[in-house]
């Protein structure tokens, strides 16, 4: 069997992060990884050069991961996507291939730190992909379990954004701690509910891995969307400008998520079963203000 090819498609934070585990784990098994790592780059000008050249020459991508060395053997190419999402399903249809996910309660910045973290791989194909799959992430201190409930895997690691900007709202209005685990907890059972609901047949181990809760207080006490809510409230700007100002070309997942959420739910009439999700996508969206939020979590079905 010919060597595995790998790619990264996207090159922030995450994606050069994860370039750094990757990029050295082909190198320590070339019979089963071809050790040339590409890694898709949106094409940018930073400091009146090319990214893509930046990292290329220098091995480092100064504008998302800056001060951390890429390996030598992983490349940038560029390439217009017409709006290619991330999603697994997506990505199966269009480039026919099977997939699986990663996710877990580590942000990129302490991944480059090399600092102890867990992660936790959704592959559908356990037995026959799971192994190569660990085999390739897994390092001392990037430690990975893998299980087959790839679906519950994707929805935890899209779903603690909700629930942390509802996190960065009560921060920014002023609550402390308590009102924090409120809405960590209530926005777990939202998503557990959520996922059973749209997506039946989950287990319920993998809400307890580290993409489910691990990564949902993670996200809740030091992600980009906490941070971004928090300035929302607390500068009366708009959300938009508030990721400019503070997420430097990136852009926070938890209202965009929000609103296909709410979508969703307000399709099959099920929006004032999940108060939390529906209060995020509405105070992002204007049409709530955000001193509005506890108090759409007074009556939550869980206290009933």
């Amino acid at each position: 069997m010919s060597p595995k090819k790998v790619t990264i498609i996207g090159s922030g934070n995450w994606g050069s992060a994860i370039a750094r585990i990757v990029g050295s784990t082909t190198k320590s098994f070339p019979d089963e990884f071809d050790p040339t790592v590409r890694m898709w780059v949106f094409e940018e000008i930073v400091n009146g050069e090319k990214l893509s050249e930046v990292i290329n020459n220098r091995h480092e991508n100064i504008k998302y991961l800056p001060g951390k060395v890429l390996p030598n053997n992983v490349g940038v190419s560029t390439e217009k996507r017409g709006g290619l999402k991330l999603i697994s399903e997506e990505i199966k249809e269009i480039l026919k291939i099977e997939v699986s996910v990663l996710m877990g309660a580590n942000l990129a910045p302490e991944v480059a730190n090399d600092n102890f973290c867990e992660a936790t791989i959704g592959c559908k194909r356990k037995a026959e992909d799971g192994p190569l799959l660990k085999k390739l992430f897994h390092t001392d201190n990037f430690r990975i379990n893998v299980v087959e409930d790839a679906h519950t895997v994707e929805l935890c690691g899209a779903l603690k954004n909700v629930v942390a900007c509802a996190a960065g709202f009560t921060d920014g209005l002023g609550y402390g701690d308590n009102t924090k685990a409120a809405v960590i907890r209530l926005g777990l059972m939202e998503t557990t509910k959520f996922v059973e609901h749209y997506y039946p047949g989950s287990n319920l181990q993998t809400f307890f891995e580290s993409c489910g809760i691990a990564d949902l207080i993670t996200t809740c006490y030091g992600g980009r969307n906490r941070k971004v809510c928090e300035a929302f409230v607390k500068t009366g700007k708009s959300m938009a400008e508030v990721e400019k100002e503070l997420l430097n070309g990136q852009s926070a997942q938890g209202p965009l998520t929000a609103e296909e959420v709410y979508l969703m739910m307000h399709k099959t009439g099920l929006d004032a079963k999940f108060p939390l999700f529906t209060a995020v996508h509405k105070i992002c969206a204007g049409e709530m203000k955000p001193a509005e939020l506890v108090d759409c979590l007074r009556n939550h079905p869980e206290h009933m």
